[in-house]
């Protein structure tokens, strides 16, 4: 299902507009330049992976790195990330939970279905850089994706 491809790509899970509109901002002031994708709810996200619906190769090319909200509607972080890990096909995509959450029973909880990073939003736009900076350090310039 996925081939290497010289681009890279992170898809973001998030149902609110401003939570993408931010991490948009965020990645490209961290200096990611390249393809990021969205979509707005567990369902629309399996979708994606699954190439369904609206969604085919060409407009949604696969991701190196998902991005995952826990509080969706139609189908939650949970549910999304439960069905990814279960996967034998999506299981090996790199998930980072980013939500608002900090209680111990949701990471504890994430990292029991398989992700493989969880972090807190921060709800100051500077912190959000220096985060996701961080992020795109590790997960794209650093470790070797599948």
């Amino acid at each position: 299902m996925h081939r290497k491809q010289a681009l890279m790509t992170i898809l973001i899970a998030d149902d609110d507009s401003d939570d993408r509109l931010f991490m948009e901002r965020a990645l490209r002031q961290s200096g990611y330049t390249q393809t990021i994708q969205f979509v707005e709810d567990g369902e629309d996200l399996m979708e994606y992976l699954h190439r369904k619906g609206r969604y085919t190769e060409q407009n949604a090319p696969w991701p190196d790195l998902l991005i995952l909200d826990l509080n969706m509607p139609r189908k939650n972080g949970f549910q999304a990330l439960s069905e990814i890990k279960d996967d034998s096909k999506l299981r090996r995509l790199p998930v980072v939970v980013m939500t608002t959450s900090s209680a111990d029973e949701d990471i504890l909880k994430t990292y029991t279905l398989g992700v493989n990073s969880f972090v807190t939003k921060p709800f100051n736009f500077n912190r959000l850089v220096e985060m996701v900076g961080a992020l795109k350090t590790y997960w794209m310039d650093t470790v070797k994706l599948p």
